[in-house]
């Protein structure tokens, strides 16, 4: 039996449309918990203050973010990809006159998050059911400010949303100066974050990467956020800063470092 709207959390594992998803306490704080898919860590949230991200990767992404917008600035989002809608919780915090869509692909997913974790409700924050590459390809041209791929099937991005043919569908999507931004994981040889690099860097003028020293250099397996854009990007000194001043502190790169990265990386598509 669902539970009613605004229930806290409880401890367990629930049927989804896709599977499973289990709720399991932060040991360390007391508001917070943790969101498995399917046995892969998939979200943090802390009830009790949305501006907190424990996942590094979602820390760099709101920094970027940040760096770009102002807070009273009207945002307009597409979260490719929702889980817990953590990045999305945050945003309506730090930017409150931001509208949102995020785009999940698990309809029960959906309405359990909605229950946990008490969301802004539309136009702030809406949740779309849907395939996420289908949805990007049904949006109005210039209709987002910003573009966040987050999707994962297991330990790994579906294909259909690493290619160059999406990449583009995104950038339709983005106003001339929007940012499209990926979450890519990947293992020490990196040789999807090239590709996933070479195909951004195909699509827009302009590109970053921000990931920890270790993910860089090959030492493990973990996430690389790259980030495209027709404007020049991470312009401020504040944010590689503020990047390696956090609890795992991250690198940028730029362009020009970004597609030496890439180079002799075959591109990605259909």
């Amino acid at each position: 039996m669902a539970k009613p709207a605004g229930a806290r959390p409880e401890i367990g594992e629930f049927p989804i449309d896709t599977g499973t998803c289990e709720l399991e306490p932060d040991p360390y704080n007391a508001n917070g918990w943790v969101l498995r898919i399917n046995g892969v860590p998939s979200s943090h949230i802390d009830l009790a203050d949305p501006l907190r991200l424990d996942f590094e990767y979602m820390r760099w992404i709101a920094s970027l973010v940040d760096s770009r917008w102002a807070a009273s600035e009207k945002l307009r989002v597409l979260h490719l990809g929702g889980g817990a809608c953590s990045l999305a919780r945050r945003f309506a915090t730090s930017h409150p006159q931001a509208r949102q869509v995020v785009v999940e692909l698990d309809g029960r997913l959906a309405e359990l998050v909605r229950e946990w974790f008490d969301l802004p409700r539309a136009p702030l924050v809406r949740i779309r059911v849907g395939e996420a590459r289908a949805v990007t390809e049904s949006l109005s041209e210039q209709s987002r400010d910003l573009v966040i791929r987050d999707v994962f099937a297991g330990s790994v991005t579906p294909e259909p949303l690493t290619t160059l043919e999406f990449t583009q569908a995104a950038k339709r999507v983005l106003a001339a100066d929007g940012v499209y931004v990926v979450n890519c994981g990947d293992g020490p040889d990196l040789s999807m974050a090239r590709r996933e690099a070479a195909t951004i860097g195909e699509a827009f003028d302009h590109t970053v990467v921000i990931a920890d020293p270790a993910m860089l250099k090959g030492r493990r397996y973990g996430n690389v956020i790259i980030a495209g854009s027709d404007a020049p990007l991470a312009g401020d000194p504040g944010l590689a800063r503020e990047l390696l001043g956090g609890g795992v502190p991250a690198q940028i790169w730029q362009d020009a470092r970004v597609r030496s990265f890439a180079a002799g990386a075959r591109i990605l598509t259909d």
